[in-house]
Parts: structure tokens; sequence; C-alpha cells
């Protein structure tokens, strides 16, 4: 009887054995990819950690390492990563000048066969944010949120003060001069971090230049910035000085968003997808785009914003398993999830609404879609020498350190090494 007991435990421990040795074997066997993106913590974490979890339920045989570096950090981090052997295989992207200068050092995979017309992804994605990812006729990148900056105000205020949304520049001077004189910050204005500055000068530049000279410009192989609508443009900034928190240089901009979230300020220029950072004050919530501008070249009907996705490494050894983990979280069912659960707002077709989103969130979908154009964010758009000195300068402006011409000097000589570094 023992003699069969011994028989009995050695062939479980064999057949135990082998169960192991299987399950190593299935381990070694998965194919790995490397996902590395900016968003570190709360939902936004949370989805992206729980998205990749859902595609390896659905594919056994695929593992997804999730990175993550913080906003500040990420780009230093991502151009260190790429320039290794082993970079990751889908990395996050700002779109534009950031893009481009990752399709020109051969570092992203052309995904344009992928984005044709047919294509899963072409089907799944509004055609619009796909342009500001397309370098040189070729698609680089995939749009995961949109995006757009507008003026939002507390309705409460403006009612009790009587004044109306301004439709220019003149009027917009002239109402934040009635708040001012009733004892309300008329602007909430954080730029400890200058780009929010930055986002200030994106849509100047716009509503003031011809945009024919703003295109020769942002081209680092052609950029002078020798227009005296730059040097206008940073005057608009002055004139808005008197009505923007007191000493914004030292203001953060989570700061500037609790003012107005508290009510102690009437207006702040607010990205979209920070509704839900303004959504806790207690009162009604309006919003208009920036005001045309007298005398400006640019088109008033366009809006300052731009799509925020991801690319896939031209070393990976994977890109059509990339590509297919790209056409999972982009699908209306995984979008309509990262809506839900993030508060941003998605690039996918039909994944804004009435399930998903409320009303508010709805209706700057539609303020997106009826935008003449979109004007790409002037720190992901320019060079990157050009935009640390452009953004500082403002910053030193403000301080009462530089002059609006001296911004522009200091401009100007950083395009012209920006453009021999580039030759």
């Amino acid at each position: 009887m023992k003699k069969f007991k011994l028989v009995g435990i050695l062939f479980f421990l064999i057949v135990s054995l082998i169960g192991c040795s299987s399950n190593s074997e299935g381990k070694t066997d998965q194919t790995e990819l490397s996902f590395f993106h900016r968003f570190t913590d709360g939902p936004n974490k949370e989805y992206f950690d729980k998205v990749a979890k859902d595609f390896e339920k659905q594919n056994p045989d695929v593992k997804i390492k999730v990175s993550s570096a913080i906003n500040e950090d990420y780009k230093q981090k991502i151009n260190v990563l790429l320039g290794n052997d082993n970079p990751p295989d889908i990395f996050f992207s700002w779109s534009g000048e950031y893009t481009n200068k990752f399709a020109r050092g051969g570092l992203a995979l052309d995904l344009t066969e992928y984005t044709k017309e047919g294509t899963k992804l072409a089907e799944q994605i509004i055609p619009s944010q796909l342009g500001p990812y397309t370098y040189e006729d070729k698609v680089y990148g995939i749009p995961i949120i949109m995006d757009g900056k507008a003026f939002f105000y507390n309705k409460d205020i403006f009612d009790e003060l009587g004044i109306e949304e301004p439709k220019t520049w003149n009027e917009f001077i002239e109402i934040m001069g009635v708040i001012k004189d009733e004892g309300y910050t008329p602007l909430s204005f954080g730029n400890q971090d200058n780009w929010a500055v930055g986002h200030y000068l994106t849509t100047l530049n716009q509503r003031v230049l011809d945009p024919d000279v703003m295109k020769k410009d942002y081209d680092v192989s052609t950029g002078e910035f020798t227009d005296p609508g730059y040097v206008k443009a940073l005057d608009k900034i002055l004139e808005l000085e008197p009505y923007f928190t007191e000493q914004p240089n030292a203001v953060t901009d989570d700061s500037a968003i609790n003012a107005f979230v508290n009510g102690n300020a009437a207006i702040y220029y607010n990205q979209f997808n920070q509704l839900q950072y303004i959504k806790p004050g207690e009162f009604e919530l309006g919003w208009f785009n920036f005001p045309k501008i007298e005398g400006g070249k640019g088109d008033p009907n366009a809006l300052t914003g731009s799509p925020q996705g991801f690319m896939v490494s031209s070393k990976t050894e994977h890109p059509e398993l990339a590509v297919e983990f790209l056409e999972f979280i982009t699908s209306k069912e995984k979008a309509e999830e990262m809506v839900k659960e993030t508060g941003m707002i998605s690039s996918s077709v039909g994944a804004v609404n009435k399930d998903s989103a409320d009303e508010d969130m709805i209706a700057l979908v539609e303020t997106i879609n009826e935008a003449s154009e979109m004007n790409v964010w002037l720190d992901t758009v320019l060079n990157a020498r050009i935009v640390e000195v452009y953004l500082n300068g403002a910053q030193e402006m403000l301080n009462g350190q530089k002059t609006s011409e001296q911004v522009m000097e200091d401009v100007q000589q950083a395009a012209k090494e920006a453009q021999s570094e580039a030759e």
C-alpha cells in the first residue's frame, strides 16, 4: 500500500514539474511590447494600465510593459531612450515639430500604410486629427486625445456685472476693466512654468501674423522671426498684464485654476482636457474663443490646440503588433472608456457621446469640429532651442527685465543657431 502511495506521490510531482515547465515556457514565448507615456498618476495612469491589461487578456501571448515619466521629465527621458539600442516600441508624443523631429531623425516608424482609407485606424480616428502627426505627407503618429483652448468664464460674475462675451480684442480689454473695478481678478494666470505664456503666444501669433510668415518662420530651416507682428503679439501680453493674477511668474497653473474655481477670478484660459479640474466651481460655466484682434492677419475662427498621441519606434521588432495595440486603444469601446474614466476628449470617431460625456464636453467637441483650423502649441510646433529662448524671454518680459523687442532679438539669434544645427 505504501508502495502505491509513493508511486502516486512521485507521479503527482512529475506532473506538477511538467506543468511548471510548460508555464515557464509559455512566459518565455510571450512577445513583449514596451509602452512609454507621460501619465503618471490618477485616473489617466489607471486607464492606460488597464487598457494594457485588457489587451493582454485578448492576446495571452503578449506582454505590455508599461512605464511613464512625469510631464516635466518626459521630453528629456524619451530623447535618451530613443537614442538607445532598445527604445520603447510605443511612446507618447505631442504633435507638430515635436513629432517631426523624430520623423526627420529616423526614430519613428512610418504609419502611412496603416492609416490609409479603408484601414481600421482610418475608420476609427477623426480625420482632421491625423494632420498634426503628418510630416512630408507621411503619417508618423496616432492621435488618442484631441484638445482645444478657450477662455472659460464665470457666468455668475458676468451676469452680476452685466457684461457679455467679447468678440474683439478691444471689447475683451474693456470688460476686464469692468471686472477689475468690481474687485475681481479678471484673468487668472499662473506662469511659474512658462508653457502657460506660450499658450497665449501660440494664439496671439496666429491672430496677428500673416499665415505665410508664420509658416516660413516656424520651419527651422527658414525661420527668421523678423516680422514686426511678433513684437506686436508680445505687446498684447503686456496689455493683459494689468488684468492677470498679480506676479504671475510666481504663481502655478494649479493655483490659477483654484482661483477661478473658487470664484475669485472671472476668466481662465483653459485647455478643454482640463475641464474636469474646473468642474467643482459652484457656478455656471461659459466659454468663448480667443477674440479677433483688430488689424490682425490671421483667421479669427481658428482654434488653438492639437492632438496628443503615440508613435512607434522605427527599431521595433514587432511593428504589426504595435499597430494592433494602437488599433485596440483607438477603438470606440476603449475610447469611450477613456472619456468616462479620465475626462479626456478622445480623437476616436463617436467616442464622446451622451453615454460617455456630459453636455459641456459634447459642446467642446463641437467647438473643435467647427473650428476653421487647429493652431498647434508654440512649445511643440517650434524647434526646442527657439522655444526655450522665446518662453524664457516672455517670462522675463513679464518681470520687467526685457522689452518685447529684446525678446524677439534673442529669438532671432536662437533661430539662426537652430538653422545652423539643422543644416
